[in-house]
């Protein structure tokens, strides 16, 4: 077992600032769990009170199988229990918050595994970024990086809790839907290198708008380490406020000629994107196995990234150049039936939505392209009208059918008939019946596109197009 590892009472007392209430101070843990389903004895389980079950309702049983060791900030009810427990050498610490001392034991772990961590916020490409990010780094180093989206308050310091001696940097990826979310997270991180991919119109509901989405994201830049560094989108309009802001060392990626990571000769064949990459160090020749043009500035961060902690020119090439994308943002599938299917089903919002339809009708050539969107979710007082200009844009754009759902269907249909779609070309219905209609209407050749954030299960159409649940329908050149 990785010594590093290892949790000693008085390490959890540190910090959580927490009180041991029952059981000897000489306990020592292999490791930090919040699932009572996967619990191995000799970790100690934080009793998390989630929106949908409260740990503390598992710590009897989880006492009763012989789980050594529990954070609560309920104490336990049944003093009785808890006196046996104790006597047999279980230990009972008690804080104010358990999700806050979740994020202080990773805060607390992250610095005695003492390694390059980089931190990844923004609109849009945070998970793509990390990534290419962590590929990079990985050609060089043992390389810990977020599973999937765990980018929250209780994921980022899961993620963090997973460290051991035998890594050698860290990516991780910070979201947020609110002010102050982002503080914390970096707060907890003490990022080395801190990426900000781009600013947008996500997450309005909470954040009103872009100026306010900028405030929040820059949170992450108070919290970088001392000598550390600020990478930043020279493309974003935001990035002048962003690099006044920054008291660390700033190196900027984009298209811009002052952008120390940029991109020329830029070429698109099929699903790949050939590019020349201009960095400090010199130039390299780049094939990158992603489609779509917004995919260069998620590689030249990743670039950024890489540089900046040392890896090689050749070898940030390679990690490039293997990468290949994560299932829900942008993957390609041609289904045995001869439909390309560009799964983008993960997220959704104005920026990451133009950004996929450009790359739908610059890839389906003289095929259909055709877009089925669902809602993009949390964009506040202004959604009908986001939605509205999402389907003007994709009309424009020339795209050739349209299939939405949800909420803000009509207002996304409305707007693709504004700007000349034909009505016979918009189907507007459930994700039943969309499915349904693209069994018939789809053949070989096509291009469909699939977008919407992840609460709309716009993932289950996508699966369904490309063979793996067939039957059943989902419910609710250069």
């Amino acid at each position: 077992m990785d010594t590093a590892a290892k949790w000693r009472i008085d390490d959890l007392l540190r910090a959580t600032g927490g009180s041991l209430v029952a059981g000897p101070d000489t306990g020592v843990f292999a490791g930090i769990c919040i699932d009572s389903r996967t619990i191995q004895k000799d970790e100690i389980f934080v009793a998390i009170k989630g929106s949908r079950y409260d740990g503390h309702a598992f710590v009897p049983e989880l006492m009763e199988a012989g789980v050594r060791g529990i954070i609560v900030e309920t104490p336990v009810a049944d003093r009785q229990r808890l006196v046996k427990w104790a006597q047999a050498g279980g230990c009972c610490i008690l804080v104010a918050d358990t999700i806050r001392a979740l994020g202080d034991l990773a805060a607390f772990h992250r610095r005695r595994i003492d390694i390059p961590v980089t931190a990844i916020t923004g609109s849009n490409g945070k998970t793509t970024t990390k990534e290419m990010a962590a590929a990079v780094l990985a050609t060089e180093r043992s390389t810990l990086a977020t599973t999937g989206n765990l980018n929250n308050e209780i994921g980022l310091p899961l993620t963090l809790l997973r460290l051991n001696h035998s890594h050698e940097a860290a990516v991780v990826e910070l979201g947020m839907n609110h002010s102050g979310e982002i503080d914390r997270l970096g707060e907890i991180v003490g990022p080395d290198v801190a990426v900000i991919t781009n600013i947008g119109p996500a997450h309005l509901e909470g954040l009103k708008d872009t100026d306010h989405v900028m405030a929040a994201k820059a949170e992450l830049l108070r919290h970088v380490r001392p000598g550390g560094t600020v990478i930043l989108n020279a493309d974003d309009p935001y990035v002048d406020g962003l690099q006044e802001m920054s008291t660390s060392r700033v190196r900027c990626f984009g298209l811009s000629e002052n952008a120390h990571y940029r991109a020329t000769d830029i070429c698109q064949t099929g699903l790949e994107i050939e590019f020349e990459m201009i960095m400090p160090g010199g130039a390299v020749a780049i094939r990158l196995p992603v489609p779509g043009r917004h995919m260069l500035a998620n590689a030249l961060a990743a670039a950024a990234v890489g540089d900046v902690l040392g890896i090689s020119n050749l070898h940030i090439r390679s990690g490039l150049e293997g990468f290949r994308p994560v299932k829900g943002r942008m993957a390609h599938v041609l289904t045995p039936q001869g439909v390309h299917v560009i799964d983008d089903a993960y997220n959704a919002n104005p920026g990451s939505m133009k950004a996929a339809v450009e790359t739908l009708v610059g890839l389906k050539g003289e095929h259909r392209g055709i877009l089925v969107a669902g809602d993009m979710l949390e964009m506040g007082e202004g959604a009908g009208t986001l939605h509205y200009e999402a389907g003007r844009y994709a009309a424009l754009a020339g795209v050739d059918r349209l299939y939405v759902s949800g909420g803000f269907a009509a207002d996304f249909a409305a707007g693709a008939k504004s700007a000349g779609m034909d009505e016979d070309a918009v189907f507007k219905g459930s994700r039943i019946e969309i499915v349904e209609e693209l069994f018939r209407d789809l053949g070989p050749g096509d291009w469909v596109l699939v977008k919407g954030s992840h609460s709309t299960g716009m993932d289950q159409v996508v699966q369904h197009l490309i063979g793996r649940e067939r039957g059943a329908v989902p419910g609710g050149g250069c």
